[in-house]
């Protein structure tokens, strides 16, 4: 996924309100930038911090910026939420994730469920299956936390919306098709992901049961530059904290 570009440098001076971020520019000005992220941004919003931004031309945009990355230590993330599923689609239409491939058609915010919308919906016509024949509906979260070295964390507060699409996950996978669960790290610092049980115990309980009750649970990281984010490599899931 191609980042706008240029991007403009900067230190975070703030993030506040959920949806806004003052920053201070190399270039001298103190902007207030669109933060795409509702988020806690735990670990990842911090004062001073290096960050990039992206400044729009469309005079009718209420902020003329919004925040793309940060830099915690060497570490680049993305924070924008919406990020991941742009990057999946990408993936999975070029073939780089082996779990799902074999299918011809991507549909995204398909309605399912109680009053939600799945994020990818793969399909393959009845009248041409040769392989996968169930539809394949796949949920995406985004993953920007890492309180240890080495280990992503999903959530990084408490979500209810993220509990209910579990249980509607295990619906579908009840209904005899296949259920995933797909967590988007969007850095590259880590070789494992667990869910965080000290910030969300239900989350983490209902993650366990998911994947009991026949719900797939695949993890990703990705490459991170100033210029794109894109897919890189499956990270070992461990539904334990050590």
């Amino acid at each position: 996924m191609r980042l706008p570009s240029p991007l403009l440098h900067g230190r975070l001076i703030k993030r506040y309100k959920r949806f806004l971020a003052d920053i201070a520019l190399d270039d001298g000005r103190e902007i207030t930038a669109h933060c795409a992220n509702p988020g806690s941004m735990l670990g990842v919003a911090i004062e001073d911090a290096a960050v990039w931004v992206n400044e729009h031309q469309n005079p009718k945009r209420k902020l003329a910026f919004s925040w793309e990355l940060v830099e915690i230590g060497k570490t680049l993330i993305p924070i924008n939420t919406s990020n991941p599923n742009k990057i999946a689609h990408e993936a999975i239409e070029a073939g780089v994730i082996p779990e799902l491939t074999g299918y011809e058609s991507i549909r995204r915010e398909v309605k399912y469920g109680e009053a939600s919308r799945i994020d990818l919906l793969l399909e393959t016509p009845a009248a041409n299956r040769t392989g996968r024949t169930a539809p394949c509906y796949v949920e995406v979260k985004n993953v920007h936390l890492s309180r240890q070295p080495g280990l992503a964390e999903f959530p990084d507060s408490v979500t209810k919306r993220g509990a209910r699409h579990l249980k509607e996950l295990m619906q579908i996978a009840a209904d005899g098709a296949r259920a995933v669960m797909l967590f988007i790290v969007q850095r590259n610092d880590c070789r494992a992901f667990t869910p965080a049980a000290d910030l969300d115990p239900a989350y983490a309980a209902g993650l366990k049961a998911a994947v009991a009750a026949g719900v797939e649970t695949l993890c990703y990281d990705c490459e991170v530059t100033t210029v794109e984010v894109r897919l890189r490599r499956a990270l070992e899931i461990k539904l334990e904290q050590a």
